[in-house]
């Protein structure tokens, strides 16, 4: 979209008449008629009134409390899981093994 002789970034720069002066940051700009086939700039805003928001009356309920804690169950507990954790992985070692026995002792015959 560039032509021979400029930079690739003139299709981002403002057209000609442009370069205006900043708009005023106190208040809304005045409205100007739009210049034909140009962009006028948003419509002006006014801030809403206040207390426009519905008043809320729901509070949440306190958080209820936790019931305790038997912590040397909760270790019984964890110590089962590892029990468990090590007997599977014990099984799938053996049974690899057996596998990888099975698979020499073909190659070799």
């Amino acid at each position: 979209m560039t032509t021979p002789g400029s930079s690739p970034d003139d299709y981002w720069r403002p057209g000609p008449g442009a370069d205006g002066p900043p708009p005023d940051q106190t208040g809304p700009a005045p409205q100007q008629p739009a210049p034909a086939g140009g962009y006028a700039g948003p419509p002006p805003t006014t801030p809403p009134p206040s207390g426009w928001r519905p008043p809320l009356h729901v509070q949440p309920p306190p958080p209820r409390r936790l019931p305790p804690q038997d912590m040397a169950e909760l270790d019984l507990a964890e110590q089962r899981a590892q029990r468990l954790t090590w007997a599977v992985g014990a099984v799938a070692g053996v049974l690899l093994l057996v596998l990888m026995c099975l698979l020499c002792s073909r190659l070799v015959l």
